[in-house]
């Protein structure tokens, strides 16, 4: 088996690489949940500092990171949680509740909660990328360097800038449908290494044909 495959339990599966890490084996918030093979890149960490670039993060508020499978995320990446939010509607936007109730965080009936945030499959993100709380991002999507996200992606987007606007879709529409009800990151890991080069071939239809029936 590829050693792609063959480490999946590692911290650090490519020994050439050591900056990347498989984060899902080392966070441990129960509140962050990643998929199979998503990495972190940081040559100055390792990757395994991961969770600090999730901020805001308070238990009593409910919300979760949910990343999917095959992400790749480069360093410099901060997700912004639900903890961020500042009450906006009254005169002052000040947190008072924290300091006045000894509250770890304001409480949920002055700050709307927007939800969990969710990466979807096969996403790429640049480095230096945010992003804002509840966000949903699209299977497939690429997210430029720098940007900030504050607004869903759709899946197989492009998306550059603050705040973060799609430039392109990767395919057509038809195309899109196809590869979202083919789930490849579902796939078994064996049929997936025997076919990576198809999943990289500019004929998307190559491996499309293949895999439906």
């Amino acid at each position: 088996m590829n050693l792609l495959f063959k480490n999946k339990d590692a911290i650090h599966p490519q020994p050439l690489v050591p900056s990347l890490c498989y984060i899902k084996n080392i966070v441990k918030n129960p509140n962050i949940i990643i998929g199979d093979y998503t990495y972190y890149d940081d040559i100055n960490s390792g990757g395994e500092d991961f969770e600090k670039h999730v901020t805001h993060f308070y238990p009593h508020l409910g919300d979760r990171l949910i990343i999917g499978k095959f992400c790749s995320i480069a360093k410099g990446v901060e997700f912004v949680m639900n903890g961020a939010n500042h009450p906006m509607d009254g005169i002052s936007a000040f947190p008072f509740g924290i300091f006045i109730d000894g509250k770890p965080a304001i409480p949920k009936n002055i700050v709307k909660n927007k939800g969990d945030t969710v990466i979807g499959n096969d996403v790429w993100i640049g480095q230096n990328v945010t992003f804002m709380p509840g966000v949903k991002v699209g299977d497939g999507s690429i997210i430029g360097t720098n940007a900030v996200v504050a607004k869903d992606i759709p899946p197989y987007s492009i998306a550059v800038g603050n705040p973060a606007r799609v430039v392109k879709r990767r395919f057509d529409d038809e195309i899109i449908k196809k590869l979202l009800a083919l789930k490849w990151w579902d796939m078994p890991a064996e049929t997936i290494e025997k076919n990576y080069e198809l999943l990289q071939d500019k004929n998307i239809e190559k491996f499309i044909a293949k895999f439906t029936k």
